[in-house]
């Protein structure tokens, strides 16, 4: 039998989920288109190794997830240093979607030239870019997606892992 295995996330409910798909042993191309056209509906699709499918779970499957924590996170922020929450949480979605765009428009950029362009030396953003870094920010979410994909294998191997 033919399967194409998938790996959407939550954002497929406004149409940019960021989906996987695998081809199983059976599936031919006309499977895969498919698969394409169907999920391609609900955001962007890239074909993968269904051996990669738990890294992607642990990417974007909960990517959304890490990035709420960070919207939350700017929003605490911004409350902290006196911005009304209304108008912070517009600066928020704004900052993230500017960003996220930024990294969309040119594939080959590398974001750390994005950052770069944004951080002044001595300035206010490489001021905050140390104090994330010294908090332990990038490895923080380096691990996150690690003990994501790691979850996503032991459930698909039938375990919980709450041992």
């Amino acid at each position: 039998m033919p399967v194409v295995r998938a790996m959407p996330n939550i954002a497929a409910t406004v149409g940019l989920s960021a989906t996987a798909i695998a081809a199983g042993r059976f599936a031919l191309e006309r499977h895969l288109e498919s698969a394409r056209r169907i999920l391609g509906a609900a955001g962007s699709v890239v074909e993968l190794p269904e051996s990669l499918l738990d890294a992607v779970t642990g990417l974007s499957g909960s990517g959304p997830a890490y990035v709420f924590l960070f919207a939350e996170a700017l929003l605490s922020g911004a409350l902290k240093v006196g911005l009304p929450a209304a108008e912070a949480r517009v600066l928020a979605v704004q900052t993230i979607k500017g960003a996220a765009a930024m990294l969309e428009a040119d594939p080959a950029v590398h974001p750390a030239v994005l950052r770069d362009a944004v951080t002044t030396p001595g300035g206010t953003t490489i001021a905050g870019l140390h104090e994330l870094e010294s908090r332990g920010f990038r490895d923080g979410v380096i691990r996150a997606i690690e003990a994501a994909t790691d979850k996503s294998r032991l459930l698909g191997k039938g375990r919980t892992g709450k041992n």
